[in-house]
C-alpha cells in the first residue's frame, strides 16, 4: 500500500459505514465534493485531530460492514479524522481481527491455544479446512484463545455486512438495542469531558457472531449458516456452582434475568451505589482501602491507593477505564460477569468513578466477546434510560457516563496504557513509566484503570461493610477470588472460592481427572506445578512462596495424554505473535525462544542443552529489559516446565 493519500476511493458501502459513525463530511477536506467555500479556507485542523480516538472505532466499521479495510475506506478515513495514512495503516495492522486484504465477509476463527490444543484444536481445524475448500466463501483463521476455554475447542464465526445484528443468537431481545445503537448508541459525553463533545459513541456490531464449542460439524454449520447455528449456551452453564447460596461475586448468575434492570434491582442490584452516595467519595475509598482489595488481574496493586492517588490529582477532567479487555489465554472470568450480571459491572463503574471524580467512563472490551457487547450495550442504555447514568445519576447531581471502545485482537492491549493508547486512536503500544496512569493516563489525564472482576468486588465490599469484607479469606489476601478452570477437568468452568482455598480443593471441585501430569497457575504468562504440589494456597503470596503465581486466576490441568512440549511451543508462539515489537528485548527474545523450543523438539543431549542454555540467558534478558509485562514474563511457563516438570528429560 502507497502510505499517503493515493487515487483509491472508498466504495458507496464503505463511505456509509464511516458516515454512520462520524457523520456526514462537511467540507472536501473531510471528502465531500468541493465547494466554492472550500477554496477560501480550510475546515479541519485541532478540532479533526481531537477525534483521533475515532480512529480505532472507524475500522471496526469498516470491517464489520465489508470484512476488511481496502486503501480507499483506509483514506477516507485518514481525511475524516485528519490522520497521516502511513499512521492509520500501523493502527490497522495491529490487530488481529482486521485484514487489509481482500478476504471472505465470513471468518471462522478455531481458537488454537492451550485448552483448545488439549482438547483436540489441530485435529479440528485440519479437518474443517479440508471440508470449506476455496468455493465456500468462509476464510478459516488460526486463533489465539477466545476466552471460551470451558467450551474447548472452541470457535468463533463472524459475518460482516447489513443489516446490523448485534450479539449472538437468540437475538430477539436485542435487535431493538441494535437500532437504538445504529442511531445514536451508548456513550454521550459527560459534562466537562474535553473529549467526545457533540457526539455519542456508537457501538454498533454490523456482523452476525456465533460462538459454540466445536465439533467440525458444528463449526461448519455456524460458518456458512449463522441464523440456524446452535443457540450459544447461558452464561450460567459456565458456573457450575450456580445456585450455591455462599457466593458472593457470582450470586446473580443463573438467578436474575442479565437483560432486566428490574430483576437486577430486586436481587440488590444498586444497593451499593446509594450507600456510595451517602458515605461520600472519600469515605467509599477508605471502606476499600480497609477492605483490603487488590487488583485482580495479576499485580494486585492495592484498589484504594490507586483511587485516592487519582482522586487527589489536581488535573482535570479524570477517566475512569474498566480493562475488559482479559486476553490471557485460560481467562474467561471477565467474559461470565458481563454476560450474566452486566448491570453488576455498570453500578460498580458508577461507584469507581464518583469516588475518584470521573465524569466519563470507558469500558474497553475483547473484540471477540459479542454477547458481552450487546448485553453490554442493553444494560448501559437501559440504566441510562432510568437515571442510573447521565447528567444526574440517582438525582444525585453527579454526571456519569460510559462508552463502549471494542478491541480488535491484541493481547498487549490488556496493559493499561497500551489500553489507553489503543482507544486514543495509536498503535497499542505500553508507554513508559513514570509518570504513572494516575497522574496522566488516558488523554493525558489523571485515570483510574481496572478490570471487572476487581471492579465488581466494590459492591460487596459497600453492601456488608469493609469488615465483613476482609474477613473473607486471609489477612494478606482478602474476599472472594473467581478461578478460570480448564483443561483435564470434568466439571470446567469459573469458580468462586475464598483466598486461602489450595489448589487441590479446587481441582477436586471441578473434578480433576486421573493421571494428571502438570497444573498451569496464571496462563501463559503464569508457571506450571507438579501434581504432588496441590497443597499450595491459592493466594498471592502463598503462590509466590510457591515459586509461581496467582495471576488473573487461570487454573489448565493437563493428563499424561498431552504432550508438554506441544504446550510449550505453543506457548512460545504466542507470544511471538503479540509482542508490540516495541523493545528489542521482547521483539527478538520471543523470537529467538521460539526457534530453541522448535531446535530442541528435534535434538537431544548436549546439542538441547545448549539450546536451553540460551533460553534461559534470553529469559533472563526478557525479564530484566522488556519494557512491559509481556517480555518480563513470556519464558515464565516454558522455566518452570523445565525446572519443576523436566520436559526435556
Amino acid at each position: 500500500m502507497d502510505l499517503r493519500f493515493g487515487d483509491s476511493k472508498p466504495t458507496d458501502e464503505e463511505r456509509a459505514a464511516v458516515d454512520a459513525l462520524l457523520g456526514p463530511p462537511e467540507s472536501s477536506w473531510e471528502g465531500a465534493d468541493r465547494s466554492d467555500a472550500d477554496l477560501r479556507w480550510a475546515r479541519g485542523g485541532r478540532e479533526a485531530r481531537d477525534r483521533r480516538d475515532q480512529l480505532l472505532p472507524a475500522l471496526h466499521a469498516l470491517n464489520d460492514r465489508v470484512g476488511w479495510i481496502s486503501e480507499g475506506a483506509l483514506d477516507y478515513v485518514c481525511r475524516r479524522l485528519t490522520v497521516p495514512p502511513a499512521e492509520a495503516y500501523g493502527v490497522a495492522t495491529f490487530y488481529a481481527m482486521f485484514s487489509v486484504r481482500p478476504r471472505p465477509a465470513t471468518v471462522l476463527h478455531v481458537c488454537t491455544d492451550l485448552a483448545c490444543t488439549a482438547a483436540g484444536a489441530s485435529e479440528l481445524v485440519a479437518t474443517v479446512e479440508a471440508r470449506l475448500g476455496p468455493q465456500s466463501g468462509v476464510k478459516v483463521e488460526r486463533s489465539p484463545c477466545l476466552g471460551l476455554c470451558e467450551r474447548a475447542p472452541a470457535t468463533l464465526t463472524i459475518r460482516a455486512g447489513t443489516p446490523a445484528r448485534l450479539g449472538v443468537p437468540p437475538l430477539g431481545e436485542f435487535e431493538d438495542e441494535a437500532v437504538q445503537a445504529e442511531s445514536g448508541g451508548p456513550g454521550a459525553a459527560a459534562p466537562g469531558d474535553g473529549k467526545g463533545k457533540g457526539r455519542r459513541g456508537r457501538n454498533t456490531l454490523h456482523a452476525t457472531a456465533v460462538c459454540a464449542p466445536a465439533t467440525p460439524t458444528r463449526a461448519i454449520a455456524a460458518a456458512t449458516a449463522p441464523e440456524s447455528a446452535p443457540t450459544e449456551p447461558a452464561p450460567e452453564t459456565a458456573v457450575p456452582q450456580t445456585g450455591t447460596p455462599t457466593l458472593t461475586l457470582l450470586h446473580r448468575i443463573g438467578t436474575a434475568d442479565p437483560t432486566s434492570l428490574d430483576d437486577y434491582r430486586a436481587h440488590g442490584g444498586y444497593t451499593a451505589l446509594r450507600r456510595a452516595f451517602a458515605l461520600g467519595p472519600a469515605a467509599v475509598i477508605r471502606e476499600v482501602t480497609d477492605a483490603g482489595l487488590v487488583g485482580r488481574g495479576g499485580a494486585a496493586f492495592p484498589t484504594g491507593r490507586k483511587w485516592q492517588a487519582t482522586a487527589a490529582q489536581p488535573d482535570h477532567p479524570h477517566y475512569l477505564v474498566c480493562n475488559a479487555d482479559e486476553s490471557e489465554p485460560g481467562t474467561f472470568k471477565d467474559r461470565v460477569l458481563m454476560e450474566g450480571d452486566p448491570y453488576a459491572l455498570v453500578e460498580a463503574m458508577t461507584i469507581a468513578a464518583y469516588a475518584t471524580g470521573a465524569h466519563q467512563g470507558y469500558l474497553y472490551l475483547r473484540g471477540e466477546y459479542p454477547r458481552a457487547l450487546a448485553r453490554l450495550t442493553h444494560a448501559i442504555e437501559q440504566a441510562r434510560t432510568r437515571g442510573l447514568l447521565g447528567d444526574d445519576v440517582l438525582g444525585q447531581g453527579y454526571a456519569f457516563d460510559i462508552e463502549i471502545r471494542r478491541g480488535a485482537g491484541a493481547y498487549i492491549c490488556g496493559e493499561e496504557t497500551a489500553l489507553f493508547n489503543s482507544i486514543e486512536g495509536h498503535r497499542g503500544e505500553p508507554r513508559s513509566k513514570p509518570p504513572f496512569p494516575v497522574e496522566k493516563g488516558l488523554f493525558g489525564k489523571p485515570t483510574v484503570e481496572n478490570n471487572v472482576e476487581t471492579l465488581v468486588n466494590v459492591l460487596p465490599i459497600l453492601t456488608m461493610g469493609a469488615e465483613a469484607y476482609a474477613a473473607i479469606g486471609t489477612p494478606t489476601s482478602t474476599g472472594p477470588k473467581l478461578f478460570c478452570v480448564s483443561g483435564s477437568v470434568a466439571r470446567p468452568g469459573v469458580y468462586e472460592l475464598p483466598f486461602g482455598a489450595t489448589l487441590g480443593e479446587l481441582l477436586t471441585l471441578a473434578g480433576v481427572r486421573d493421571n494428571l501430569r502438570a497444573v498451569l497457575l496464571g496462563g501463559a504468562a503464569g508457571g506450571f506445578v507438579r501434581p504432588d504440589e496441590l497443597d499450595i494456597p491459592l493466594t498471592f503470596e502463598g503462590t509466590r512462596e510457591a515459586g509461581t503465581t496467582l495471576g488473573s486466576g487461570v487454573v489448565m490441568a493437563f493428563d499424561d495424554t498431552v504432550p508438554l512440549p506441544r504446550l510449550l511451543l505453543r506457548i512460545a508462539e504466542f507470544f511471538r505473535d503479540e509482542s508490540c515489537g516495541q523493545c528489542v528485548p521482547c521483539r527478538v527474545g520471543t523470537v529467538r525462544q521460539e526457534e530453541a523450543l522448535h531446535r530442541i523438539a528435534d535434538r537431544t543431549g548436549a546439542a538441547a542443552a545448549d539450546d536451553i542454555a540460551l533460553l534461559r540467558e534470553v529469559g533472563r534478558a526478557m525479564r530484566d529489559a522488556s519494557i512491559c509485562g509481556l517480555g518480563q514474563t513470556a519464558w515464565n511457563a516454558v522455566e518452570s516446565a523445565i525446572d519443576r516438570l523436566g520436559a526435556y528429560e
